[in-house]
């Protein structure tokens, strides 16, 4: 299978779930028309381009959305400043470009290759934080104690400039003393005082919500990869140190965002994962390892069973994981008026939560950035309660139809790399179970498939041995049986 055959597959599909593939011509000329007009600059903006700014991200990204510094203060106290670009200086709400973003909500990551939620002229350039470019920011200027707790946090605009694009994978080697230190540390001064720094904030940040029942979970997704333009494996795509690092300051970032709009009086978009329904599902195989769970939702006893079983069991953490999440449902977004406090993340314990780190990839980010804005400038909110309403339930449809895009063409890789493995036996969990089907997913390679026999009684969560029993690559289609 070449890519070219995914990149098709991946069109249609995108089509038949009411998500734009391309993008008008118009949006396309107006993006390059906000290159000739430059960004908005009104208002107070801070030249914080001094600052050891850097970023850590994939090694192929190119729609960089944050920066981050840091600094000791007494006491064991720090102070780290998130910068998230600028997007709304350079998309003009209700143009065509914010009409694109405003219909898919998000940009797609297919096997295929990714399908941005902006035209790459201001994604991948004009928007993207990139090493050595001047850019303009939105900061969340943060007090962290030495337990970990945010005791303080300003927002305000700021030119900023990347003085380092980093890698994941070369970050965490360095951290875990599993591999050199990536380059940039003997070029840049200083950068590796911010580095260990920000690993100890991390951790706090990490552990104080920990301590609140955040829930220690390590899911894996699959990679695909192409040799001379053709597909030949999927490989898992891990959590690593430097992505938890990344991870844990920006759910500082936007937990500080979501409390400042609630200061300011105004209506937000949060982000929120509800008490999960299946909670005797979770119970029940808690149980199956010897451990009695609460009977009502417990995110603390929920915490302590998995780094119990993360510590017996390292090998298959993550696929206990992922029974897990597929137990607690999806996160979802809703409107929050003015002065309310969030209806709380259930995975993450905080109680005000919002999406606002990634503009270049998540249409709430931006809405979220707008609002920022205004109630920095000391304007009227930009949307009001029952707008915002409707993007939250548009934002929460199209999600959902983005990662069944990803997970179709995901399959249709899965299914020709399978072609030939007809009758072979496989360790699945079951990943989902509706009148529509059952669906179950093997760990290597990693992929899911229909249970279109046997799945009499399974439900999500369930270990399963099955089998292939056929495959469709042009329907993406995988079916398993149960033995």
């Amino acid at each position: 299978m070449q890519a070219h055959d995914l990149h098709r597959i991946a069109v249609d599909a995108m089509r038949a779930r009411g998500l734009l593939p391309a993008f008008a011509p118009q949006a396309l000329q107006e993006a390059e028309a906000a290159r000739a007009a430059g960004p908005e600059r009104n208002g107070a903006i801070r030249d914080l381009r001094q600052l050891d700014w850097f970023s850590i991200d994939n090694d192929d990204t190119r729609d960089l959305d944050q920066l981050s510094v840091a600094e000791p203060l007494p006491g064991d106290t720090a102070r780290l400043r998130v910068a998230v670009a600028d997007v709304d200086a350079m998309v003009r709400p209700g143009g065509a470009v914010d009409g694109h973003a405003g219909v898919n909500t998000t940009s797609v990551y297919t096997a295929a290759g990714t399908f941005p939620m902006l035209p790459e002229v201001l994604s991948t350039d004009l928007t993207s934080l990139h090493e050595g470019q001047e850019r303009l920011a939105l900061v969340v200027d943060m007090q962290v104690a030495p337990d970990g707790s945010v005791t303080a946090a300003e927002l305000y605009r700021a030119a900023v400039l990347n003085r380092a694009k980093l890698g994941y994978d070369g970050v965490s080697q360095w951290l875990d003393g599993a591999g050199p230190a990536p380059p940039q540390l003997a070029q840049v001064a200083g950068l590796e005082a911010q580095l260990r720094l920000h690993d100890l904030l991390a951790a706090r940040l990490r552990q104080w919500r920990h301590r609140r029942g955040a829930l220690n979970v390590n899911t894996v997704s699959a990679r695909p990869v192409f040799e001379d333009g053709r597909l030949v494996d999927l490989r898992p795509d891990e959590k690593n140190r430097a992505k938890d690092l990344i991870a844990d300051v920006m759910i500082a970032a936007n937990a500080a965002t979501a409390r400042f709009l609630v200061e300011q009086g105004f209506p937000s978009l949060r982000r929120f994962l509800q008490s999960p329904r299946r909670w005797d599902r979770i119970e029940a195989l808690a149980a199956g390892f010897g451990v009695a769970l609460p009977d009502a939702p417990d995110p603390l006893a929920l915490d302590r069973f998995l780094r119990e079983r993360r510590s017996v069991d390292p090998e298959g953490f993550a696929d206990l994981s992922l029974r897990i999440v597929k137990m607690l449902g999806p996160g979802e977004y809703a409107a929050a008026a003015p002065g309310a406090t969030g209806t709380g993340h259930f995975g993450l314990a905080v109680s005000d939560y919002a999406h606002s780190t990634a503009p270049n990839r998540r249409y709430p980010d931006l809405v979220t950035q707008r609002l920022l804005k205004a109630a920095l400038a000391g304007d009227a909110p930009p949307y009001s309660f029952e707008t915002l309403s409707a993007i939250a339930r548009h934002c929460t449809l199209q999600e959902d139809n983005a990662n069944r895009v990803e997970r179709q063409v995901l399959k249709a890789a899965a299914a020709w790399l399978l072609r030939d493995r007809i009758g072979e036996r496989f360790d699945a969990i079951v990943t989902g179970a509706a009148p529509k089907g059952t669906f179950v997913r093997i760990a290597r390679p990693l992929l899911e498939g229909r249970l279109v026999r046997g799945f009499e009684g399974a439900d999500v969560g369930d270990a399963l041995r099955v089998r292939l029993v056929a495959v469709d690559p042009g329907q993406g289609f995988i079916d398993f049986e149960r033995v």
